[in-house]
């Protein structure tokens, strides 16, 4: 008996709705959260925001440091992109499903490209700090290795997707692997490629904010400085400028999508 496909959805549907809310509350009375207390405290909180968290007049005098910090915190998340970029491209072409080489090199470029991207960003971080100390570099080799193995897997993707019908067709009239490379990946894969970078600069800029917090660089620092000395005032234009960027980057990057693809 065939069951009817919107049944099944439904079934599907509820008995996920039932795990959900099963993990739900055992996730409420294994951390001991009240919820009650929760939804009271949120007035509160929004009216401390409200009070609080807005620029005025005194901390606009910190705004040219403020930008300055921000600068190189969009400086060091599009250069750890780019040059991450380059090295997960070559990773790419050679784990591939499309361009390999051989089996060997291919189960190497996919492995170092989940160890890489599996590790949070926050963690590279730490273990960084160690070598490195608080250092800008600490900062950009953090948002170099997460951006590596992200965009490592989705070159792959992309590069299996875009170029598989041209690669065969270059093959059969015996183009060698060079050939390949240049003539049919890279001319059907580049605006996907250079989609996902958009998208990783955006995503470190965001990320760049949490790592200046650790190590002590970028608007990250700038604004654990202001938040911890009780400045909340330049803390929250921090925030607006970082909002202000990031929004800017994103309507950018939407621009030059439209356009490549």
């Amino acid at each position: 008996m065939q069951i009817n496909p919107f049944v099944k959805k439904r079934r599907q549907f509820i008995g996920l709705t039932i795990i959900l809310t099963i993990f739900t509350f055992a996730s409420i009375i294994i951390t001991e959260y009240d919820v009650v207390k929760g939804f009271t405290s949120a007035p509160r909180a929004i009216n401390w925001m409200i009070a609080n968290l807005y620029p005025k007049e005194e901390a606009l005098k910190n705004l040219p440091r403020i930008l300055d910090k921000l600068g190189e915190t969009v400086i060091i998340s599009i250069g750890s992109t780019t040059v991450a970029s380059i090295f997960a491209l070559m990773f790419a072409i050679l784990g591939s499903k499309t361009t390999k080489v051989n089996n060997v090199l291919s189960l190497f470029s996919r492995l170092t490209a989940s160890i890489f991207r599996n590790i949070p960003i926050v963690a590279w971080a730490m273990v960084l700090l160690f070598s490195f100390g608080q250092s800008s570099f600490t900062g950009y080799l953090a948002l170099f290795f997460v951006t590596f193995g992200f965009l490592t897997r989705a070159f792959m993707e992309t590069i299996d997707e875009a170029s598989f019908s041209c690669v065969e067709a270059l093959r059969a009239t015996g183009a060698n692997y060079i050939h390949i490379i240049f003539q049919a990946v890279l001319p059907s894969s580049i605006p996907q490629i250079i989609s996902w970078m958009l998208f990783m600069i955006e995503t470190n800029i965001r990320s760049s904010t949490l790592i200046g917090i650790l190590t002590g660089t970028g608007i990250g620092f700038s604004f654990n400085l202001y938040y911890k000395s009780m400045n909340y005032n330049a803390a929250s234009l921090v925030v607006i400028s970082i909002v202000c960027t990031v929004l800017l980057i994103e309507l950018l990057s939407n621009y030059i999508r439209r356009v490549i693809l």
